[in-house]
């Protein structure tokens, strides 16, 4: 990182001059102003009353504005990235009349970096570096206390992660609840040192080639306790901009939101917040018990997140929602069981982000795994992969005539209906990444098959090699993505709501639900289940309260901010060639 006392270039007023060393483009560069004896004075909390930011102008004439952030005593940074080489320029604006006006420039040169992050192709990423994208493979790891931990442990935790191939690791910027101090001691206190600790670890992973997915707080509770009022979570939030939005960074808001009243509002407040002040646009979701869906009509988020055990909800949603899906699954510790929920999450459509373990397991088995399932799909063209359903005995994902990879969980014969073409065929362990390659390939438009034994789950990867080499000079798509219609007439359901069959639902004991098949046919063999329900009246959006063709609904009781309440109840179900299909109902909820 750069940094540049510009003491004696501000002090003169209206000249501008050169005063940022070349910075290379993504890397980040640190403005410093020291306040005066007398500014000082004035302002003894600067973190309150000092207004400070800088409006960059690019070579290419695009504008930036960054706010600035109290760094300890009288130190106060405004730190930039600049996305383009070239000759930048730079006006300052403050309430400190010594600062107001002043102006600068500095030269940008070339970098290796491929760009910032951003949601690509509708379900997907790239680096985006001058309009031009670069395909970004998702794969990450949770340390929630990401400032906190000894940097002994974290330093080897990151060297172990970037030969594991991951590019993203989430953590959370307060303490956790509970724990006394941190990064705010109170809530018009940040501490520095904790916050320069910060800054240093988010360097190192940037420089692994490593993201950064922030979370804000835990949940609101925490974040309500800590800023009771607007104004001061709002100082939070622009604190957080001036401090990471130029790093490689995406922005997570809480680990969850549901179980909290007023969840929705305050991830509202600060993802518009996000959206108005990072000048860089990184992408902004958040973590869920369920799924970050029900805030997806707010305005703010352009990612999901979800969490859960069952494939049926990332599965219908990544049919419901035009943008990336991120799921947070278990730990790595039971490798078994976090191997069959990745390879089932990216059937879903998503990528996968593990719940972390014990970060001093630098390498446990379940990160041996995720490095397997990297590899199978940096050789492929995930950027266009889409969930594919014309398989038996299987999950698949696709690029229709290109390439299909097969998720074989329970062993067995597997059909996949494939475009007539040659292919090349090989079987992957996705324990350790053995490959056994079918010699003479396939030609023809329905491959069967079976794994090399049955003694664990296997990948099937049927892939057009010498035509993905070709492909290198198409552009980023190379087919547009079309999202489908959602049946929405109850006629044409091929199914119908048995249970709950009285008209009400209470809290105070799960109500039972259930589905029935009205019209059996080959799609409604296999079906997937997804139920919604929302209290329109009270604003608090919808929630994910049951998946599956039965069981008991688990609705919180901030779905409702008073009762009796009427429930919308909407259920999504899917058949076997991906078609979805909603009924809706309305009960009255009770308490």
């Amino acid at each position: 990182m750069r940094t540049l006392l510009l003491l004696s270039a501000l002090a003169v007023p209206g000249i501008a001059q050169t005063v940022c060393p070349a910075t290379a483009t993504y890397t980040p560069c640190e403005i410093v102003f020291e306040l005066s004896s007398e500014e000082a004075s004035a302002h003894p909390t600067p973190y309150l009353t000092v207004q400070l930011e800088a409006e960059f102008r690019s070579p290419r004439y695009r504008t930036f504005r960054m706010p600035g952030f109290w760094d300890g005593g009288r130190k106060l940074v405004i730190r930039f990235a600049p996305t383009d080489p070239g000759e930048w320029v730079f006006r300052v604006t403050s309430n400190l009349q010594r600062f107001e006006g002043k102006e600068g420039t500095f030269s940008a040169t070339e970098s290796n970096f491929p760009g910032f992050l951003q949601p690509a192709n509708v379900h997907h990423w790239a680096r985006v570096d001058e309009q031009v994208k670069k395909p970004h493979l998702w794969m990450g790891d949770t340390l929630l206390a990401l400032p906190y931990i000894e940097r002994e442990v974290f330093d080897k935790l990151v060297a172990a992660r970037a030969e594991q191939k991951f590019t993203h690791l989430r953590g959370v910027v307060l303490e956790s609840p509970g724990k006394p101090g941190g990064a705010f001691p109170s809530a018009d206190h940040p501490d520095p040192a904790v916050f320069r600790e910060l800054d240093q670890r988010i360097l190192a992973l940037n420089r692994k080639g490593i993201a950064v997915d922030l979370m804000p707080a835990y949940d609101q509770r925490q974040l309500s306790r800590l800023f009771p009022d607007w104004a001061q979570r709002e100082r939070y939030i622009r604190y957080l901009v001036a401090r990471y939005a130029a790093m490689d960074i995406t922005w997570q808001g809480f680990e969850t939101f549901e179980r909290a009243s007023d969840g929705r509002a305050a991830l509202k407040e600060i993802g518009l917040a996000l959206k108005k002040l990072d000048p860089y646009q990184h992408p902004r979701s958040t973590g869920a018990d369920a799924s970050s869906s029900p805030l997806a009509g707010d305005e703010w988020l352009n990612y999901l997140g979800s969490h859960s055990a069952a494939n049926d909800l990332p599965a219908i949603e990544h049919q419901l929602y035009a943008m990336p899906q991120v799921g947070f699954g278990p730990a790595a510790t039971d490798a078994d069981k976090m191997r069959r929920w990745l390879w089932n999450a990216t059937m879903d459509g998503q990528y996968p982000t593990i719940g972390g373990s014990d970060p001093r397991q630098f390498d446990s088995p379940g990160a041996r795994q995720m490095t397997v399932w990297f590899d199978v799909f940096s050789r492929t063209r995930h950027w266009e992969l889409e969930p594919y359903f014309d398989v038996d005995g299987g999950r698949a994902v696709a690029l229709e005539g290109v390439e299909y990879i097969v998720y074989i969980e329970k062993p067995g014969p597997v059909e996949v209906v494939v475009e007539k073409h040659g292919y090349d065929v090989m079987w992957i362990n996705p324990i350790n990444g053995e490959i056994v390659k079918e010699k003479k390939g396939y030609k023809g438009d329905k491959f069967t098959g079976a794994p090399p034994d049955a003694t664990h789950d296997w990948v099937l990867h049927i892939s057009r090699e010498g035509h993905k080499e070709g492909m290198r000079s198409y552009k980023f798509e190379s087919r547009p993505i079309v999202m489908q219609e959602i049946e929405q007439t109850p006629q044409k359901a091929p199914f119908e709501i048995v249970a709950p069959a009285a008209d009400s639902i209470s809290l105070a004991s799960p109500a039972k639900y259930a589905i029935k098949i009205t019209r059996e046919t080959r799609a409604t063999r296999s079906m997937m289940w997804l139920w919604m329900g929302e209290v329109a009246a009270d604003q608090q959006g919808t929630r994910v309260i049951g998946t599956g063709a039965q069981g008991a609904f688990d609705i919180p009781h901030s779905i409702a901010q008073s009762f009796p309440a009427d429930l919308a109840l909407r259920l999504y179900g899917m058949n076997a060639n991906g078609k979805v299909y909603s009924v809706i109902k309305v009960y009255k909820l009770t308490q």
